[in-house]
């Protein structure tokens, strides 16, 4: 294997790092939605790309028993019927004859040939397999973050529905505040204008909301239906991150796994190139019986042995290039492993570091959500007083909106973030680890 497709793995993650080095094989049951339980074995069930990673493994599965038959002896039955028609010394003949027989052929496995080709076949077996293992992942992790993106265009519609009856109520008023001169016409189109600009948002996450409910039937191999109403965003929980060592991380991505089988079944392929270039042994065996004329005649038994030796000594370098060509095969599979472990490596230091980053940004969210509250209640009591035009309170409606949703989709980002850490991992942690 080349020296630059080795991986230098840190001691550490620069933030907390998940713990447990066992899979967590329905992590998905730690954010506490029955609902998203079931949609994700429904998913599981009959998701057309992992209904198509079951049949890889089936052909897989297939190919290696193939590869494995070749190390074994071959049997086959023959027969062969002739009838013809000569001139003799006593006139025309003619002549019929059968002869059935069975024969043996066996190639031994001098120098590990096939005994190579049959274990790359294995590796490739367990490489498809852990390619399943991988779109479960994938279709488990995308059916979560899809369920908690329509979760939460559906509470960001909902506060756009409730901010639309305040804008009504808000509008009513003015006008009546209008009509007798309390306020100006400005101040009237203002009022209009915000309606207008949330019943514009709530249109827009509706529109969302079907679309993502759309992409969930995607995933859940359904042509449509509804999705009926679980655990409110709000609701879900947030598993705390664990702290530990990382040195679990290669054994829980099946995507590494895979890499390397691969790069396992790129090796026995490099054996089985080489020992071409050594001499090759095909033992056979026949036996059977020969019948001329009449079925009434003794048959004749008739057997053979034999044995060929097979060595090359010139084919225009086609078994050099053959080599060459399963050296950079397997080259390209040592980097494809190391890509891959650096990949997964970024993938959790990502999660880990938006992890915290959100959980900040929420906090603050919702702290500028509390504020905004208090601002919206001195504006409306200068208003009342006198103090202060009609405006300032529209400005005050319309921060404390935008806030609302803000925090709704800061949760929907955690949410999902911790669904990627999942998928980094692999399958999550342990629910036991303490934080």
């Amino acid at each position: 294997m080349p020296d630059n497709a080795q991986v230098a793995l840190p001691a550490a993650w620069s933030e907390a790092a998940p713990g447990s080095h066992a899979i967590d094989g329905t992590w998905w049951r730690q954010l506490g939605d029955a609902q998203l339980d079931a949609l994700v074995a429904e998913a599981l069930a009959n998701n057309n790309d992992l209904l198509t990673a079951l049949a890889r493994v089936q052909e897989a599965s297939a190919n290696q028993a193939a590869a494995d038959a070749a190390r074994s002896p071959s049997l086959n039955f023959s027969t062969t019927a002739q009838a013809g028609r000569s001139l003799g010394a006593l006139g025309p003949t003619h002549t019929r004859s059968v002869q059935p027989g069975v024969q043996a052929a066996w190639e031994p496995d001098l120098w590990g040939l096939l005994s190579a080709q049959s274990q790359a076949a294995g590796e490739r077996l367990q490489a498809t397999q852990a390619d399943r293992d991988a779109v479960t992942l994938a279709v488990a992790a995308a059916t979560a973050q899809t369920y908690v993106g329509l979760r939460s265009l559906q509470e960001q519609l909902a506060i756009a529905q409730a901010t639309v009856q305040s804008r009504e109520k808000a509008l009513a008023l003015a006008q009546d505040q209008q009509r007798v001169g309390y306020i100006s016409q400005l101040q009237l189109t203002q009022a209009e204008s915000e309606l207008q600009s949330v019943l514009q948002q709530a249109e827009q996450l509706d529109l969302a909301a079907r679309r993502q409910a759309n992409a969930l039937h995607l995933l859940l191999g359904r042509a449509g239906g509804a999705v009926p109403d679980g655990v409110p965003l709000r609701s879900l929980r947030l598993p705390p991150v664990p702290a530990t060592l990382p040195s679990q991380l290669l054994e829980r991505r099946p995507d590494i796994t895979r890499a390397a089988h691969l790069l396992a079944a790129a090796g026995h392929t490099l054996e089985a190139q080489r020992a071409a270039f050594l001499p090759q042994v095909s033992l056979s065996a026949s036996a059977g019986s020969l019948l001329v004329n009449a079925l009434d005649y003794n048959p004749l038994t008739v057997w053979s042995l034999g044995g060929s030796l097979l060595a090359p000594l010139f084919d225009g370098g086609r078994r050099e290039a053959a080599l060459d060509a399963a050296t950079a095969q397997r080259d390209q599979a040592a980097y494809a492993y190391r890509g891959a472990v650096l990949a997964a490596f970024a993938d959790v230091e990502n999660a880990l570091t938006a992890s915290r980053r959100l959980a900040r940004q929420t906090e603050h969210a919702v702290q500028r959500r509390g504020v905004l509250q208090r601002s919206l209640g001195f504006a409306h009591d200068r208003y009342e007083a006198g103090y202060a035009s009609y405006l300032e309170e529209l400005d005050a409606q319309r921060n404390l909106f935008q806030a609302e949703l803000e925090v709704v989709k800061l949760r929907q980002a955690e949410l999902e973030n911790r669904v990627l850490l999942y998928k980094a991992l692999g399958g999550g942690w342990q629910p036991d680890q303490k934080p």
